[in-house]
């Protein structure tokens, strides 16, 4: 069984995309880098205390500051499909997003729900969801459970919620959480108390020369 980080390479212009502006993509793209160190921390812990295989699931080239791990291409285009593929390549295990490794130790339940044959999901505050763990009999055919469920919508979370029983899954809720898409997200991390190099890199942000345009999305 996995835990895999889905993910791309943080290069500067091809990700979050949305933080821009007020953040330059070179400032983006050090967000990215932050966010998902963390999370290869946070999995690394957690795959250890359970005996599960740590895996990046990657879109883009490795960079020689990550981790040793092992590292699955992604493949497909839309989310889902390469949602599905991840699945069909590694088999049973949950798959985590790169932008809240304040919640992976919420995953220390799922892979008991993963092995008594039922599903998991994490929905974000957003309409999405921040993690998906499919059991050995889901995992064997993935490709219906993400069929038809639009990603990256208002909707997507409860959609993918309502795919997994319409399939006939039993599905583990975990604790809701929120990720990081545009500045308002930036600004929450910052406030939090959350600690990292990920709230690290939020609060210099806000304190930084472009504050105002941050303060102007944080209320």
């Amino acid at each position: 069984m996995h835990l895999t980080i889905i993910a791309k390479a943080p290069v500067a212009g091809s990700v979050k995309t949305r933080l821009c502006p007020p953040c330059t993509p070179r400032q983006a793209a050090a967000v990215a880098r932050a966010s998902l160190e963390d999370t290869f921390e946070a999995v690394q812990t957690i795959a250890a205390t359970h005996n599960v295989e740590p895996v990046l699931l990657l879109a883009g080239d490795p960079q020689p500051w990550m981790p040793s791990m092992r590292i699955v291409g992604q493949r497909g285009d839309a989310l889902g499909e390469r949602l599905a593929n991840g699945f069909a390549d590694l088999g049973s295990g949950v798959i985590v997003g790169m932008e809240t490794p304040h919640v992976v130790p919420h995953l220390a339940g799922a892979f008991h729900a993963l092995r008594s044959g039922t599903e998991v999901l994490g929905l974000a505050t957003d309409g999405g969801y921040w993690c998906i763990g499919l059991s050995p009999a889901a995992a064997e055919t993935p490709y219906p459970l993400f069929a038809g469920v639009p990603m990256s919508r208002s909707n997507t979370g409860v959609a993918q919620l309502r795919r997994l029983h319409a399939a006939g899954r039993s599905v583990h809720l975990l604790r809701a959480a929120r990720d990081l898409d545009d500045a308002a997200d930036v600004v929450a991390v910052a406030r939090s108390t959350r600690t990292g190099r990920l709230a690290d890199m939020a609060r210099a942000l806000v304190e930084s020369d472009i504050s105002p345009a941050f303060d102007a999305v944080g209320h």
